[in-house]
């Protein structure tokens, strides 16, 4: 059984007191396969003999991934991907890259935990993507797990109404307006800035719907490009007053191009929780640990007190699994409590050797943090 058949396993049927020993033997992987990553370890004075425990798994920054190759090699017969964060006109950074050697590993860990979140009483239904689908943006590993998501859980009519420059806010009033008559339910996947041009465009038309009940939509956070952005609190309101969809099926997700799992607010739908929108919890699949750390040590701190967030996520299995975020955060319960982004956007959490990084520099195009 290879590494990657083992993860596959540990998705279908996850074992928490496995968890840790595993998360061991996927470093030992990732140290042995990666050169950028053995090198940063080494530099730290980290190997597979040294390591005994997940908190001393050297995580690397989501910068780095700018910078260095760190994916495994793929081998005969993988079905690979590289994605990349969206890019800007402007600026010097580098393009963030994320090579993924095993796509099913990333296919298993995102339908399951977005069947868990979002589709757990199993109905399928009406899709509308505001985001570009794989078809239309390749690179997107946002637009990826959009189109399995269709796929899934999709049922009848389907529409992507976005591409690379636009939202077709029309085009997604026209087919909303149609699933009301029909009283079908919908799933609306997209952006925050794209979920701001549908509701810019019902209130231009001056027009509220009132979807099936049911319906659901999925934020995936990502404001850029509005003129106000929305607020936690004034999303959920959104949503509710101009498409009719209840509080708490209206969910954000939190993801990023260099990670393969996902996490999703807790709402009445999906668990026992009513918390307000702004102070909103996240539930991450058992394949990923979440982590608060000291922003100077860098050390595990305890439950309930805010630092910066870390996470070590088998899905990517095919890179480096230990990923310092540039996200501030609470956890606690095993719940993860986002704040917000730490000033710098997380360079401060790479400084520990950046520049063997970006040294390697492997993209030439600028970014931005979006998926």
């Amino acid at each position: 059984m290879t590494i990657y058949d083992e993860i596959l396993s540990f998705i279908e049927s996850p074992e928490p007191a496995r968890f840790e020993s595993l998360a061991l033997t996927v470093f030992g992987h990732q140290f042995n396969g990666i050169p950028a990553y053995r090198e940063f370890c080494l530099g730290l004075g980290a190997r597979p003999d040294t390591v005994r425990s997940l908190d001393q798994i050297p995580a690397i920054s989501t910068t780095a991934f700018k910078y260095a190759e760190l994916g495994a090699p793929v081998t005969p017969g993988d079905v690979g991907r590289i994605f990349t964060t969206s890019g800007t006109t402007s600026g010097t950074d580098q393009r963030g890259h994320h090579r993924v050697p095993r796509l099913d590993v990333y296919h298993a860990s995102a339908l399951r935990h977005v069947g868990r979140m979002m589709f757990h009483d199993g109905v399928r239904m009406r899709m509308l993507s505001l985001h570009p689908t794989a078809e239309r943006m390749p690179e997107s590993s946002l637009g990826q797990m959009i189109s399995w998501i269709v796929a899934e859980f999709g049922d009848g009519e389907t529409l992507c109404a976005a591409d690379r420059e636009r939202v077709e806010s029309a085009a997604a009033v026209e087919f909303l307006s149609a699933a009301e008559r029909s009283d079908e339910r919908v799933c609306l996947m997209g952006t925050t800035a794209s979920f701001g041009a549908l509701f810019e465009e019902l209130r231009a038309r001056r027009r509220r719907l009132g979807l099936a009940r049911g319906s659901r939509l999925m934020d995936t956070g990502g404001a850029k490009g509005q003129t106000v952005p929305l607020g936690a609190q004034e999303f959920v309101d959104c949503a509710s007053r101009l498409l009719g969809i209840e509080p708490a099926f209206v969910i954000n997700e939190y993801g990023m191009t260099e990670m393969c799992s996902q996490m999703y607010d807790a709402t009445l739908f999906n668990s026992d929780r009513n918390d307000p929108p702004n102070e909103r919890r996240k539930l991450g699949p058992p394949w990923l640990d979440a982590a608060v750390v000291d922003p100077i040590s860098l050390q595990r701190v305890p439950d309930g007190t805010p630092g910066l967030l870390r996470f070590f996520d088998m899905a990517n299995v095919g890179s480096v699994s230990a990923i310092l975020t540039g996200d501030l955060g609470i956890v606690q319960g095993g719940m993860v409590r986002v704040l917000g982004r730490t000033e710098g956007g997380g360079e401060r959490g790479c400084a520990l050797g950046i520049e063997q990084f970006a040294d390697r520099g492997a993209n030439k195009a600028p970014a931005d943090r979006v998926r």
